[in-house]
């Protein structure tokens, strides 16, 4: 993502190397370490049982590996998504507490766009998390784990060629197979039942995709650092189009051509020498390490596929922003951007979380899913 799009008009021309700009202050070497240094610092006030979170990346990753060595990856059930009930009422245990930081009581609603909300009582609610580009629904554990937790049921969902499915990325060439995962599992879904839509990065075209397809099996959507485009657009017509990118972005990403240099990109990966700075500055080595051998590449053509979205499926249903205040790959400018043409019925802003909240603020995040789930409409 980056100023790298601003070369893909309709017609895909050459991308140049050349940069135009250097990186400005705030995201220099010195100032990064500075901030890296106040971030471990503050997680010292974040314990969410390191022992336990450290025991879910190991399973994440050994599962990953696991199968991927085995070449038994199409067969498995979590290739499609990772299921996870909430506990049995029947099964009344004590869960281990967890200590939060006081510092994320900040991160509450930062407007109301829309007064008529209301809120209701604690039930169980359904959420579906879908990861943004690279990722794949192993990046969500630690915000599983706060889901089960507080007794909410919760999937995270795997799409085309991330994860532990196993397709070829290059070979996706269209928004329909690349989300096909998350559209199959809403079409099966049973009949009077609704979920709560959590989409970070792309993730966030993917829902909005989907909510137009299934608007009577989403009950909400929220935005998580993520793409939310209008009706037309495609994200490399709103990335190419904003100043606030830096050469940062431009140097992260690059473009594979599995056609030949004469065609369009066919994927995109991530220099993983920049991972740390784009994506994880606010985050844990651990989790960095984790991100670092499970992320793949993106499939281009869905980047550049142009959403059709009406008025009376999509814009149908309530739609939530979280924003990601220390985020290098979306900054906030971009994220106000487009909350600005796509009016959610609520914003909500994360402070001191970097592109992935769901390593750096879990708890935050976790919180405010949750009361999401609990607003109501008048």
């Amino acid at each position: 993502m980056g100023n790298s799009f601003a070369c893909f008009s309709p017609t895909v021309k050459k991308i140049s190397k050349k940069s135009s700009d250097q990186l400005p202050p705030w995201i220099s070497n010195s100032d990064n370490q500075k901030s890296r240094k106040l971030a471990s610092s503050s997680k010292k006030e974040e314990i969410i049982d390191d022992s336990y979170i450290k025991q879910q990346a190991l399973v994440a990753s050994m599962l990953y590996h696991h199968h991927l060595q085995s070449g038994d990856l199409l067969n498995l059930d979590r290739s499609i998504s990772v299921k996870y009930p909430p506990p049995s009422s029947n099964k009344q245990k004590k869960l281990q507490k967890r200590s939060y930081s006081v510092s994320d009581s900040s991160s509450k609603a930062l407007q109301f766009i829309h007064q008529d909300v209301g809120t209701e009582e604690s039930e169980s609610k359904h959420f579906v998390l879908v990861h943004g580009g690279g990722f794949g629904a192993w990046c969500w554990y630690k915000i599983i784990a706060l889901l089960k937790d507080s007794k909410h049921e919760v999937e995270a969902i795997d799409l085309t060629g991330s994860g532990v499915n196993s397709c070829d990325i290059n070979c996706i060439t269209t928004l329909a197979e690349y989300a096909k995962p998350l559209t199959d599992f809403l079409a099966k879904l049973e009949d009077g039942k609704k979920v709560i839509l959590v989409g970070h990065d792309f993730g966030g075209v993917c829902v909005s995709y989907a909510m137009e397809l299934y608007p009577a099996k989403v009950s909400k959507a929220i935005f998580v650092a993520a793409a939310m485009l209008t009706s037309g657009q495609s994200v490399l017509d709103v990335f190419s189009q904003q100043s606030c990118l830096n050469d940062l972005n431009q140097r992260a990403w690059k473009f594979s051509y599995a056609n030949g240099k004469n065609h369009p990109p066919t994927a995109i990966d991530l220099d993983k020498s920049l991972l740390e700075d784009l994506l994880f500055n606010r985050t844990s080595s651990k989790d960095i390490a984790l991100a670092s051998v499970s992320m793949r590449q993106v499939p281009f053509a869905p980047w550049a596929e142009k959403l059709s979205l009406s008025t009376a499926n999509y814009g149908s249903i309530p739609k939530f922003y979280i924003k990601t205040e220390e985020d290098f790959a979306i900054p906030v400018p971009l994220q106000e951007a487009m909350i600005k043409s796509n009016q959610p019925k609520q914003v909500f802003q994360l402070k001191g979380s970097d592109h992935s909240p769901f390593f750096s603020k879990p708890q935050a995040l976790h919180r405010l899913l949750v009361e999401v789930s609990k607003i109501t409409f008048m």
